[in-house]
């Protein structure tokens, strides 16, 4: 295990580059594989990847928010106070890495964006606690949690195809999440990575020599801090800036909103309602409008990667989209399946889709047409390939620097740091989904 974590670790910090380049790269490698394997010529490819470039705005703001919100709320005192109790139970660095998994995972599993914000921000925390731990296993354990989320109450497409007047209801009807979410196989997966990945992170522990910790001192220093009152309180626009008064009824307004739409929608988390969550608890743990908005200009200068390459991805999936390339990978898994490797197919053409597609419910959109009618021809569950893709779709983003960019940001570390620990868990992850899928 050890030798075989060196040799990954040592693959990915000599080769995989800024994720920057890493995009950049795949869209020159999707512009190649457009025209050889389509009949997309230079400029409709040039076309779909300049009209497709700007698709992502609203999604791309949304993830700005999910970190921003995230480090507000983290540097709030009671919220600090509360994960720094959380990270005083583990008291060896082993115990650090299979609790920071496990709680990252149960955040995942709830919702996709919580798990991404909880997961780093807690490993931060358990940083500054626990002597001896390696840093980069501790931030990547983080973000292995994030595998299982489109298993959990987020997952996109199972809510998609449970949601009335979706775009295939008519070839297969409104799938209940009785039988994607909660039916026996997916919940086994689910419950098979909760034990299996806690260990695996652990086994993966370097030898002290190899091991690379961080001073509590830099990370404290470079936590989003609530900034001390400097100014003189005389002027009516400085007593208002630090008016607790403003902060409680801005807050409350947020919270009696979030009440209301509990009680009228149930439990049902999207990635607004928790961005509208964290800002408006951020708002209110901070006790002052200064202090607030102090915090996030600190918070925003991690947003930077999201804001620059998010747009480079949009056009790769206005490529693979426009192009039918992405349609054609996943017929070429699809004419060597029978209806008992089809769902493993289907798992293993997603896993390959999202490197160049990666959002589960723009995949879905594309993939779904030939999966649907495949799972139909072949008298194979509906339920079962919509979770196979969805599981595709979630097993690759742990080499996918696309979702690792929140927690990269977070951590102050940098995708190559934590990608040959990430590799390792892509593999064994692997081989448990895909015999969930195949055998139960």
């Amino acid at each position: 295990m050890k030798a075989v974590i060196n040799l990954s670790n040592s693959i990915m910090q000599r080769f995989l580059p800024d994720p920057f380049l890493f995009v950049i790269i795949l869209t020159f490698v999707v512009f190649g594989l457009g025209l050889g394997l389509t009949d997309s010529s230079t400029i409709e490819m040039v076309q779909f990847w300049g009209e497709g470039f700007w698709g992502l705005l609203e999604f791309s703001m949304q993830m700005v928010l999910v970190l921003v919100t995230g480090y507000v709320l983290a540097s709030s005192p009671i919220f600090k106070k509360g994960l720094g109790g959380l990270a005083s139970l583990a008291k060896s660095p082993g115990a650090a890495i299979v609790w920071v998994s496990v709680i990252s995972m149960l955040a995942s599993w709830i919702n996709w964006g919580f798990g991404l914000v909880i997961g780093a921000l807690f490993a931060k925390e358990l940083a500054k606690r626990v002597h001896n731990v390696d840093y980069r296993l501790l931030i990547a354990s983080a973000y292995s949690g994030f595998i299982v989320w489109h298993g959990g109450f987020s997952g996109s497409i199972p809510l998609s195809i449970a949601t009335e007047g979706h775009p295939f209801q008519e070839a297969v009807g409104v799938i209940s999440t009785s039988e994607t979410i909660f039916a026996p196989f997916n919940i086994a997966i689910v419950l098979s990575l909760f034990i299996i990945l806690p260990i695996l992170n652990r086994l993966m522990m370097p030898n002290k020599d190899k091991t690379v910790t961080v001073d509590p001192k830099i990370l404290a220093d470079t936590d989003m801090q609530a900034a001390t009152i400097e100014h003189n309180e005389n002027t009516p626009a400085e007593r208002l800036e630090n008016s607790t008064i403003v902060s409680m009824l801005t807050g409350s307004l947020g919270i009696i909103f979030l009440i209301y739409y509990f009680a009228t929608s149930g439990f049902n988390l999207n990635l607004n309602i928790v961005n509208f969550l964290f800002l408006f608890l951020g708002i209110l743990f901070h006790g002052t409008p200064r202090r607030f908005l102090e915090s996030v200009q600190n918070a925003i200068k991690g947003g930077a990667g999201i804001v620059i390459q998010f747009p480079f991805y949009a056009g790769i999936m206005g490529m693979m989209s426009a192009s039918d390339l992405a349609a054609l990978m996943s017929e070429a898994f699809v004419n060597i399946s029978n209806d008992f490797t089809f769902p493993l197919f289907a798992f293993i053409s997603a896993g390959i889709v999202n490197f160049f597609v990666p959002s589960g419910g723009g995949q879905w959109a594309v993939q779904a047409p030939i999966m649907v009618d495949a799972a139909l021809a072949l008298d194979v569950s509906v339920a079962k390939t919509a979770m196979a893709v969805a599981w595709g779709d979630a097993w690759t983003n742990m080499i996918q620097p696309f979702w690792a960019l929140p927690a990269l940001a977070i951590a102050g570390l940098k995708a190559k740091d934590i990608m040959g620990y990430c590799v390792i868990v892509l593999f064994i992850s692997g081989i448990f989904i895909s015999l969930g899928l195949l055998f139960l």
